[in-house]
């Protein structure tokens, strides 16, 4: 398997890791996890919590787009070693956008975003020139 497609595995998980957290939140505002209505108690959770529940569902939209892009390379036959370092990146950015979230780090956060956004475009990029 190459890097890239590793790195789409653990991007994969990432919003699995969120939703964990979210839960441990969940609890701790809400008193229990209501499983026949997550979304409505996700939906009334405050500060750290609501956080975390919004960076679930950002993993939850890059997946998709950085899925595209992997496989477009792959398939495209592009330059593996630079196909590595822009998943190794996106990782790197992906990682960090859920920690600058709960933080309240939004400068931060909208950074590593456009980082990551900005590595799946050179991934297409690489597929074009291949």
């Amino acid at each position: 398997m190459t890097t890239p497609f590793w790195c789409l595995l653990l991007v994969v998980f990432l919003p699995y890791v969120l939703s964990s957290l979210g839960g441990y939140y969940r609890a701790k505002q809400l008193g229990a996890v209501d499983n026949r209505h997550p979304r409505a108690q996700a939906a009334a959770l405050e500060g750290a919590g609501a956080r975390v529940y919004a960076a679930q569902q950002n993993a939850w939209e890059a997946l998709p787009v950085f899925s595209a892009a992997v496989i477009v390379a792959h398939l495209a036959g592009a330059d593996p070693a630079r196909s590595a370092i822009a998943a190794q990146l996106f990782v790197v950015t992906r990682v960090l956008h859920p920690v600058f979230y709960v933080a309240d780090l939004a400068t931060a956060r909208s950074a590593v975003f456009l980082v990551g956004l900005g590595c799946c475009f050179w991934l297409f990029r690489l597929a074009a020139v291949a």
